[in-house]
């Protein structure tokens, strides 16, 4: 199985903590890969929160094209962080050449463009980006947003934390969400664009489990969005399913369980919404999921949610204290970054809900 995990905090939070979290339930490495997503910035990137970064890993080839097309565009550079990387021999990584993250300013003719106007070019961007430098494999992007980092490496993430310097705490590369997973899927080869956690336009979404619905779910998304490619993983269906009712249609967070995991038709009879849950059924069936899977995912406001597959075949875990709620595939990684916790509080989602986690560290759990 592969382990997943997230941290959302009231403070900023170093990405060691994440690191421990995975570490602990080392039984679920198999050295192919350790990645996170690190929202709503801290430290050195605090200051540059309204401006696009991009997370870029690359041969020199692939830094070229890509300097050249954000040049081109008109995107001019206003922050570079540059990991002070440590290879060590014996290392189990396949380290690229360029570890790039990259702040932005906006091109000039997008200066009074909407906020929509300015979303679009960067996932217009960041497509063009992967097309260039996909063929070759000189390049991957995983990221280019506002307030958001992506690191995602192959190998063992003991030593993926140790080359990128990240085991030891500092206030500088911090952030107040974090979401993380060791393990790419396993299904299928494995490849960098595999590695979850998933990130578009401010969604993330990351998974244990698999998607045996995935070539219907593939089908249907492939022609809804531009942004929904690659479907180098099973999961990335999880992502787009979201994206596309919350972003798209401007559903809220609640309908997302009724869509992946519908209500039997003769509970569905006996509700007051069941007009909406019927027309769910009918008009996205090819989005329903099945197999065992739990899924975490983040919403462009910074909301953590957590929810599994109606059956509850892959365990998840809920921790929290005042200031911080852990996500954890098992209890002992919680245990590792919070163990002052009341325990007796912790929740164990069932199959008939989602787990919310609000910017007040709120913890709600939705019925289905």
């Amino acid at each position: 199985m592969c382990r997943i995990g997230a941290i959302k905090s009231l403070n900023y939070v170093h990405p060691s903590k994440a690191l421990k979290l995975m570490n602990s339930q080392q039984k679920g490495h198999d050295n192919s890969g350790f990645a996170m997503v690190m929202q709503n910035l801290g430290g050195i990137f605090e200051d540059f929160k309204e401006f696009p970064t991009i997370s870029l890993a690359c041969t020199d080839e692939g830094l070229k094209i890509a300097e050249e097309m954000l040049e081109t565009i008109g995107f001019r550079q206003v922050f570079e962080w540059v990991p002070e990387t440590n290879w060590q021999p014996g290392m189990d990584i396949k380290a690229l050449p360029n570890y790039v993250f990259r702040t932005f300013d906006y091109p000039e003719q997008y200066k009074n463009a909407s906020q929509k106007d300015k979303e679009e070019l960067l996932t217009i961007t960041r497509l063009q980006l992967r097309a260039a430098m996909e063929k070759d494999e000189t390049g991957f992007v995983y990221s280019f947003w506002p307030d958001v980092i992506t690191l995602n490496e192959i190998g063992d993430p003991r030593d993926i934390g140790t080359f990128f310097g990240l085991w030891e705490e500092n206030d500088s590369f911090t952030a107040k969400v974090i979401t993380a997973q060791c393990r790419q899927n396993t299904n299928y080869a494995i490849v960098r664009y595999a590695a979850h956690p998933f990130f578009l336009q401010g969604y993330v979404a990351l998974a244990n489990g698999e998607n045996t619905f995935y070539q219907k779910n593939k089908d249907f998304q492939s022609s809804l969005n531009p942004g929904y490619i690659g479907f180098e993983s099973d999961s990335q269906c999880f992502l787009y399913t979201m994206h596309y009712m919350h972003r798209q249609l401007g559903w809220p967070l609640s309908y997302y369980k009724h869509i992946i995991t519908p209500l039997p038709f003769d509970e569905v009879v006996k509700r007051e919404d069941r007009d909406e849950l019927l027309t769910i059924r009918q008009s996205l069936a090819h989005l329903e999921i099945n197999g065992p899977n739990t899924i975490i995912g983040t919403l462009p406001d910074h909301t953590l949610w957590v929810c599994c597959d109606a059956k509850k075949l892959r365990p998840i875990v809920v921790g929290h204290t005042d200031d911080m709620v852990v996500f954890s595939s098992e209890v002992c990684g919680i245990n590792e970054i919070l163990a002052e916790r009341d325990w007796e509080t912790d929740i164990y989602p069932n199959e008939r809900e989602i787990v919310v986690v609000d910017n007040n560290l709120e913890v709600r759990r939705c019925k289905q």
